[in-house]
């Protein structure tokens, strides 16, 4: 890495977005001076990668009104959504890497008291920032994970980084976590408690600037967002967030992102520093093709190398396996319609078996534009399929990856993108600018009633190989509502219920879990 920094900072060639003086006409040049010296030019740095719409996503109000609690107390009516480096919303799956304060270098821009720690020039080639992030969660649950037992519990979770630019040649990005949990009755999950860790840690370094786009190769512990976050997320809903360490190019243009990476996933060790997963490997390979505003297409294929020797074949043989994942997905709004469908195939091998999966997720909405309080509605079918004899020479069973599933599956937890059909409705209203308030139904059957229901994380759950129990899993009501209070603090209350259907009365007796939170988010 110490020596791709060191030929990137003596390369030749002047960095894209730089200016340039031109040289005399006469065979000696004037010697540089600070006074004819160019200026690099800091508007386009860092190229910022915004994330793709997902599904089901909300098209934000617009027009005169009051952006933030705040405004609305002191009376600060805007004309129209002000320049905001943040989402107004508690939730945000975006790295803090990819949160774009570029247009601090416009002298018009609105003032900020958190201005002074960001994007400080050193001289003319290099710039240094620093932010963070605190969130605090309470929950309350009642027959958590599926068990009779009820849980209240706090989250606390403290995020800092540093982001170094050397013009727009060499990176260095470092963010610090740490998460903690109080009060649980039930065992702290994995992704809810990581004591002192690093959640990025990596360099970027420019190879090429070629079609309108520069190229770079990060090198590094980092987090990896694409698409709709179906199959790669942050998963920012959980304490620790998801990371990965490896290497990745990616190229961006105004029209066209293509990304590639080799990672393997970081363990969660709550008391030492994470390491990653020496016996998995995940690469792929990522296109995003945006026409014009509102519109995109992704193309991809990924595959995941699991040597952990779990997986369970046929004759009960235990073993490694791969799943190659190819996938496409179209997303936009066209004259207050929104739409989006997404269709996952994956190959491979699964100990002895050979596996044949697919998935599909699909969904039409509509936005009644100029109504009160910015109505939008979806209608959803999403569906990963199962497999109806798991000792046969076929794995049919869908592999979710490591997905933000509570986004598209409900938020307690309880299903996940693997031998489920689910058909979802959703509704978002903006009773004012600075309020969210997003209302989803679930109904959930199996794929196949021989295989498992499986979690948010993946995991197998409960399963009756007879199928005498039924398909037909439950429904789920979610709620929440976000409180926007003013640039950097967010206000999350959220409800969810799960009603048992057939096969969870059958599997999980007198069990019907419920969701309670309340989520304050600040971020600097």
């Amino acid at each position: 890495m110490l020596c791709l920094v060191s030929q990137a900072l003596a390369a030749d060639p002047a960095p894209a977005g730089s200016t340039t003086v031109a040289p005399p006409t006469h065979e000696t040049s004037a010697p540089e001076t600070p006074q004819n010296r160019a200026r690099f030019d800091w508007s386009k740095v860092p190229p910022v990668t915004a994330p793709s719409r997902p599904g089901m996503f909300t098209v934000a109000p617009s027009g005169p009104g009051y952006y933030s609690l705040w405004d609305h107390v002191s009376g600060n009516q805007r004309q129209t959504s002000p320049v905001s480096p943040y989402a107004p919303y508690a939730l945000m799956t975006t790295p803090a890497f990819d949160i774009d304060f570029r247009y601090l270098e416009k002298p018009e821009h609105e003032k900020d008291i958190f201005d002074p720690i960001k994007r400080i020039h050193i001289g003319d080639d290099f710039h240094l920032s620093f932010g963070g992030n605190f969130w605090y969660r309470y929950a309350r649950e009642s027959d958590a994970r599926l068990s009779t037992t009820n849980d209240n519990y706090h989250l606390i979770r403290s995020r800092f980084h540093a982001d170094l630019w050397y013009q727009d040649r060499v990176r260095l990005f470092a963010e610090f976590l740490d998460a903690r949990t109080f009060g649980q009755g039930l065992t702290p999950l994995p992704t809810d408690v990581n004591h002192t860790d690093m959640l990025n840690l990596f360099a970027d370094i420019k190879i090429a600037s070629t079609r309108d786009g520069p190229a770079y190769i990060r090198v590094g512990r980092q987090e990896l967002l694409y698409g709709s976050q179906r199959l790669i997320s942050t998963l920012d809903w959980v304490n620790t967030r998801r990371t990965f360490q490896g290497v990745k190019g990616f190229w961006r243009t105004p029209t066209f992102d293509l990304d590639a990476f080799w990672v393997r996933p970081m363990n969660t060790e709550m008391g030492r520093f994470d390491n990653w997963d020496e016996k998995r490997e995940f690469f792929g390979l990522w296109g995003t093709y945006k026409p014009m505003k509102g519109q995109l297409a992704e193309f991809y294929f990924l595959s995941l190398d699991d040597n952990r020797n779990l997986a369970v074949g046929r004759n009960n043989l235990r073993g490694d396996a791969i799943v190659h994942t190819l996938g496409s997905r179209l997303a936009g709004d066209y004259n207050q319609f929104l739409y989006e469908l997404e269709g996952m195939y994956q190959f491979g091998q699964y100990s002895n078996q050979n596996i044949s999966a697919f998935a599909v997720a699909s969904g039409a909405g509509y936005h009644f534009k100029g109504a009160p309080m910015n109505p939008q509605f979806w209608l959803r079918y999403d569906f990963a399929s199962g497999d109806n004899n798991l000792t046969d020479g076929s794995r049919n069973t869908f592999n979710q990856l490591f997905p933000f599933g509570n986004y598209y599956l409900g938020w307690i937890d309880r299903v996940g993108r693997q031998n489920i059909h689910d058909f979802n409705a959703q509704i978002n209203l903006h009773p004012q600018p600075w309020a969210t308030f997003t209302a989803q139904y679930h109904r959930f059957y199996l794929a196949n009633k021989r295989d498992f229901l499986y979690n948010a994380a993946g995991a197998a759950t409960l399963r009756d190989a007879t199928g005498q129990s039924g398909s037909y899993v439950g429904d789920e009501i979610d709620f929440r509502f976000n409180i926007h209070v003013n640039r950097y603090e967010d206000v999350l209350l959220g409800y969810s219920k799960l009603f048992a259907g057939d096969f969870l009365k059958a599997q999980a007796p007198r069990v019907s879990p419920d969701l309670f939170y309340v989520q304050y988010n600040f971020r600097f």
